[in-house]
């Protein structure tokens, strides 16, 4: 029998040793883990980070459009609180990057990864919300409000489910 790594678990289960996590199941050290963790969650902000720069880019030029002065006072107050929101999103989504930076030679990864994703929770929340946001303006702007809220209310169930309530049913299941 080898004897196990430093850092790892070691488990007898029928008479034989086991490098495997208890929680993940995984033959990994708890520092492999985390290591793990923080590369899987830098690796889906570069799928997210695009997203809310697109949408932070569109929304800086939008009030340079010739129609823009024309908008309603509702139009106005929806945009500036969806400009507010997107900044916000990209100010969370950013940060476990910066935490990483500032914090890496601390040898403290748990920490980055536990926080980091809280922030990034918070800061896909608040993307769902300025996505539905700028989508409401933009039809508000363009059709009216029976196409408006037919859309914007679209958009928000499909957030809802897609990003929260399946993977939350099935957080719920397995307790």
């Amino acid at each position: 029998m080898e004897p196990a790594r430093a850092g790892t678990f070691t488990f007898v289960a029928n008479g034989t040793d086991s490098g495997r996590h208890p929680q993940t199941g995984r033959d990994e050290s708890e520092q492999e883990r985390v290591d793990r963790n923080l590369q899987e969650m830098l690796g889906e902000l570069r799928v997210a980070l695009p997203g809310v720069q697109v949408l932070f880019a569109f929304l800086l030029v939008v009030p340079f459009n010739q129609r823009f002065g024309q908008v309603t006072d509702f139009q106005k107050t929806l945009y500036l609180i969806t400009l507010l929101l997107t900044t916000t999103s990209s100010i969370c989504l950013i940060a476990p990057t910066a935490h990483h930076r500032l914090e890496f030679r601390r040898q403290d990864k748990e920490n980055i990864v536990r926080t980091g994703n809280r922030i990034v929770i918070a800061g896909l929340i608040l993307l769902a919300i300025a996505m539905t946001g700028a989508v409401l303006f933009v039809t508000d702007v363009i059709y009216g409000t029976t196409t408006t809220v037919a859309a914007a209310g679209g958009v928000a169930v499909a957030f809802a489910v897609l990003w929260y309530a399946i993977p939350l049913r099935r957080l719920a299941a397995e307790r």
